[in-house]
């Protein structure tokens, strides 16, 4: 489940180590990228992208060009806006590297923030969020129930809830320690 896509895009992973380095190249070649390449790569509307540099959650293109730095914004708040806002993931981004436009402040790049990030989940030991396990064990669970259709998908369901307020707790308390709390 978490290893299949790159983190924030619609892109599969290939054997690369760094998932960013899956994009240097694009980037490169293109002598940066346009807002529709970026879409195409994470999935994103054009509208959501300019409303985060709107909103200094990004860097401003370079005449009209998106290069690593970011590339890497994109990817990462795309890739943690299914459990956390935009707002807190921009504090968060603040917390770690300082102003947006300001690269002097940053602590470690974008990019490599960015594949810190991949690597962590992509070698997390995941037997508890696949798909295929949860399943099988609801159905050894249900074996003797008539009603293994519908409550299969609505005890999924509740499954993936529970890890992800799980996960959000642990978001809130990192999130603390960050801020000095």
């Amino acid at each position: 489940m978490l290893n299949e896509k790159i983190p924030g895009t619609n892109i599969s992973y290939s054997e690369a180590d760094d998932a960013f380095s899956v994009f240097r190249p694009m980037i490169e070649i293109t002598g940066g990228l346009s807002l529709g390449q970026v879409c195409t790569i994470t999935g994103l509307q054009q509208s959501t992208i300019q409303n985060w540099v709107k909103r200094g959650f990004i860097p401003h293109p370079e005449n009209k060009k998106y290069y690593e730095r970011h590339l890497s914004r994109i990817l990462l708040i795309s890739a943690l806006r299914d459990c956390m806002n935009i707002e807190e993931i921009g504090e968060l981004m603040v917390l770690i590297n300082g102003d947006t436009d300001d690269e002097s402040d940053d602590i470690i790049s974008e990019s490599s923030l960015y594949d810190y990030f991949c690597k962590t989940v992509r070698s997390m030991d995941q037997r508890e969020l696949n798909d295929k396990y949860i399943e099988e064990t609801i159905l050894n669970i249900l074996k003797d129930t008539d009603h293994q259709e519908k409550l299969l998908p609505a005890l999924k369901v509740m499954v993936y809830a529970y890890v992800s307020g799980e996960c959000l707790k642990q978001i809130k308390i990192n999130l603390s320690k960050l801020r000095g709390e």
